[in-house]
């Protein structure tokens, strides 16, 4: 095992020297990811997940609140071409997942984009990616976790007639005061990731078959509804629409990097990583486009305007009963646990990978010995979004998430290309087809859809990047390990 301890004792001022020449050049070569592999402080991660349970996780990430409330919003600026919307957005996907998968394959380890970057752009872009990430994540525990109030109080009315005061179950701004369920479901997912990743993988593996039936049901009940008069005018709206469309479908999609923060914990992660994410793009696709047809077959499109559209809508408006909305709401509850479990795992892990990297303290990296998981750094960052989600109005934060996820996705991109020149014979399990042309495309697709976002989201993400940069150079850049083995440094600045 590597030592994890105090670094090697240098000349304080040479090391702030070296940090800070260094800085944008500092990597981390491959080898040593890669042999750090599952290594923290006082123990060691498990290997014990299969392709299967890591596709889960990509799905379970991916697949949640999108799509049971996405439809009244996209449906309006496509018309029955949403579906081709879909598809569109699922190629935008595509492009940076095809990307994920090669680098994931080739660099297995919990850092994901973070550690790519670390390993090809340098250590300042590797800060900076990390940074977003926690960004994703953090925000997104918390933000999914809000809603799951609204689902829980849909089926608690629609079972036994009860529901949650307002005041107790919807978020600060909204007319609540402190969202109970928010805090319990995040709590939740905390005691299943403190059991071990095999263990939450498995009650992962549970609800994403749940919100998948959940899914195929709407579409049965939904077709006995269908109507092909509903596609007569496939494009009202025009061609244009449907990149309307397909821009706000995009971040349906995020989530299925979850499966690369799971390098350190697969039993074959260079073969199965690569597979993981391409399947689980595919299945999130096929079931998103599937989805879509049958609600415009079921319902004219115009009555998605203005409307309360949902999933649980168009089954009760199809078969006249309450009790099928009522069903899909127990299966919403579940998927948006489901989200909560996987995001806030891929949370964990990429601060596990930060902190035995030295740029963030070195306590979220303690593994323990007995669970093979990083407890304390499960406790304090779920505890840190349960607390987030209940009683801190959100609002425009939630947004600036997307521009973190973007910006990401485009680093993950930028990596493909940079490693395919600097290290050109490095084994791939699996490559990008077409050379770095579709990295690029990703890349341009990624800063197309940061470039449309708006000035206020912006706004937030810069306040963010100004934090993080404030910890990096007072804290992370004089704390990192490579920059307090200045031989180690040197050697991997002239790769």
């Amino acid at each position: 095992m590597l030592d994890h301890g105090a670094a090697p004792p240098v000349d304080d001022t040479t090391a702030r020297k070296t940090s800070v020449l260094g800085a944008l050049t500092r990597r981390k070569p491959v080898e040593q990811l890669v042999a750090e592999g599952g290594q923290g402080e006082g123990g060691t991660l498990r290997r014990s997940l299969s392709m299967w349970q890591l596709t889960m996780i990509s799905i379970g990430a991916t697949l949640g609140t999108g799509i049971f409330v996405v439809l009244g919003d996209a449906v309006p600026l496509a018309g029955p071409a949403v579906t081709v919307a879909f598809v569109f957005a699922g190629l935008t996907a595509l492009f940076s997942a095809l990307s994920y998968a090669e680098l994931a394959g080739t660099i297995p380890v919990a850092g994901s984009s973070y550690s790519y970057a670390y390993a090809t752009m340098g250590e300042l872009l590797a800060w900076i990616c990390g940074w977003c990430l926690l960004l994703e994540y953090g925000v997104s525990v918390a933000a999914v976790a809000v809603g799951w109030g609204d689902y829980l109080n849909e089926l608690l009315d629609g079972t036994i007639g009860v529901t949650l005061p307002t005041a107790l179950s919807a978020p600060p701004g909204d007319g609540g005061i402190f969202n109970l369920p928010a805090l319990i479901v995040v709590v939740l997912a905390m005691m299943f990731l403190l059991g071990g990743a095999k263990e939450s993988a498995r009650a992962n593996t549970i609800m994403v078959c749940v919100k998948i039936a959940s899914l195929v049901l709407f579409c049965v009940i939904g077709f006995m509804g269908f109507k092909s008069g509903n596609y007569e005018d496939f494009m009202p709206l025009g061609r244009d629409s449907i990149g309307a469309a397909a821009a706000v479908l995009f971040f349906s999609y995020i989530g299925f990097d979850a499966a690369s923060t799971a390098g350190e914990e697969a039993k074959n992660p260079k073969r199965d990583l690569p597979r993981a994410i391409m399947l689980s793009l595919v299945i999130v696709t096929a079931l998103y486009v599937l989805v879509a047809a049958v609600a415009v077959g079921a319902w004219d499109w115009k009555k998605f305007e203005g409307s309360e559209a949902s999933l649980a809508a168009i089954m009760n408006d199809v078969t006249g009963q309450s009790f099928w909305g009522t069903l899909l709401a127990a299966g919403a509850v579940i998927s948006i646990a489901s989200v909560v479990l996987t995001v806030l795992y891929g949370q964990t892990r990429i601060l596990f990978a930060m902190s035995r990297d030295g740029l963030v303290p070195k306590v979220f990296g303690k593994v323990h010995p007995k669970s093979g998981t990083p407890r304390v750094n499960t406790v304090v960052v779920s505890l840190f979004c349960g607390v987030l989600a209940a009683a801190v109005p959100l609002g425009e934060l939630v947004n600036a998430t997307s521009i973190g996820t973007l910006f990401a996705f485009g680093l993950v991109n930028i990596a493909v290309v940079v490693l395919r020149f600097t290290r050109p014979d490095m084994h791939r399990s699996f490559k990008v087809p077409f050379g770095p042309v579709f990295a690029v495309l990703g890349f341009l697709c990624c800063a197309y859809s940061m470039y449309k976002l708006e000035l206020i989201t912006w706004a937030y993400f810069g306040g963010w990047m100004a934090v993080g940069l404030v910890f990096y150079f007072l804290y992370g850049m004089r704390r990192s390990r490579l920059a307090t083995a200045p031989a180690l440094a040197e050697a991997s600045a002239e790769k």
